[in-house]
C-alpha cells in the first residue's frame, strides 16, 4: 500500500485495487512495512523533485533518520556525493556505515561553511531539508547560484513570514515544499514509484534496516518506545 496512514493497526484491511502495488518475491513482508512511505520519499525527492545525477554533490539533512538512510544509499547507487547532518558522533557513524561521504554535526560545526569547504567554494545544487525552521538559514547558504531548496518536512517547526526576496539575494535560488502525496496521486506515478523503489530493494542497493519488531498486541509499547527515542531505524508491527 502506497499512500497516507489508514488509522489503524490490523492483520488485515480492505484497500483501494488501484492504490495497492505487488510485492516481488525479492521483498519480504516486514521490509515491505518498513519501507513503502519512507522509501517512496526518498524515490520522489531523488528523482523528482530535483532529478539526482552522477556526480552531483548534494546535502541531507538529519541524513541519519528513516528517510536519510535510505536517500544515502540511493543516492550513493546513482553516483552522487552525500553531505549529511547529525546532531551525535553516534549517528554521524550510523550514518557513514550506510555510505554517507561526509557527516556535519550540526552541534559543533556551522553547516553553511562546513559545506563550502567540502565544495571548494561552489555549495551544492540541492539541499534536502525535513527540518524546518532550524535548518533554514544553513540550508539558503549551502546552495549554489540557482540551487533548489526541497523543504519536504518541519520537524523543528514551521517557517513563517518567509521574505523571498532572500531567494534572489543569495544567488536566485529555488525553493518547494514537495509532498508525497502529490507526486503519487496518478495510478500510474504511484506504480513508477513502487517499481523503483522495489527494483534498488529488491537488488540490494538499497538495505532497509528493521531493528525492532513488536507483536500487534505491544502497539502501545511501540508507540511509548517510539516516543521515549529507544528505537532506531524501522520498526514493524507483527500480526
Amino acid at each position: 500500500y502506497g499512500a497516507g496512514p489508514i488509522g489503524a493497526y490490523s492483520q488485515a484491511r480492505n484497500m483501494p485495487a488501484n492504490r495497492v502495488s505487488v510485492l516481488p518475491d525479492t521483498i519480504s513482508d516486514e521490509t515491505a512495512a518498513a519501507m513503502m512511505l519512507k522509501g517512496m520519499t526518498a524515490r520522489y525527492l531523488l528523482r523528482e523533485t530535483y532529478e539526482v545525477k552522477a556526480g552531483d554533490t548534494i546535502l541531507w539533512h538529519a541524513v541519519a533518520g528513516g528517510v536519510g538512510l535510505i536517500a544515502v544509499q540511493w543516492a550513493k547507487h546513482l553516483g552522487a556525493r552525500v553531505i549529511g547532518t547529525t546532531s551525535s558522533p553516534e549517528k554521524a557513524a550510523l550514518a557513514k556505515s550506510f555510505g554517507c561521504d561526509e557527516v556535519i554535526n550540526y552541534t559543533e560545526e556551522n553547516v553553511a561553511e562546513r559545506v563550502r569547504d567540502l565544495t571548494d567554494g561552489k555549495g551544492v545544487p540541492v539541499v534536502y531539508d525535513g527540518v524546518g525552521k532550524a535548518t533554514l538559514e544553513a540550508s539558503l547558504d549551502s546552495l549554489s547560484p540557482r540551487g533548489l531548496l526541497a523543504s519536504f518536512g518541519s520537524a523543528s517547526g514551521p517557517v513563517k513570514d518567509f521574505d523571498t526576496g532572500i531567494l534572489g539575494a543569495k544567488g536566485s535560488l529555488y525553493l518547494t515544499r514537495p509532498t508525497l502525496m502529490t507526486y503519487v496521486a496518478a495510478d500510474e506515478d504511484l506504480q513508477a514509484n513502487t517499481a523503483d523503489l522495489f527494483d534498488v530493494v529488491g537488488s540490494g542497493a538499497v538495505k532497509i534496516e528493521i531493528n525492532q519488531t513488536y507483536e500487534l498486541e505491544d502497539a502501545v509499547r511501540a508507540h511509548q518506545d517510539l516516543e521515549g527515542r529507544q528505537t532506531t531505524g524501522s520498526t514493524v508491527l507483527m500480526p
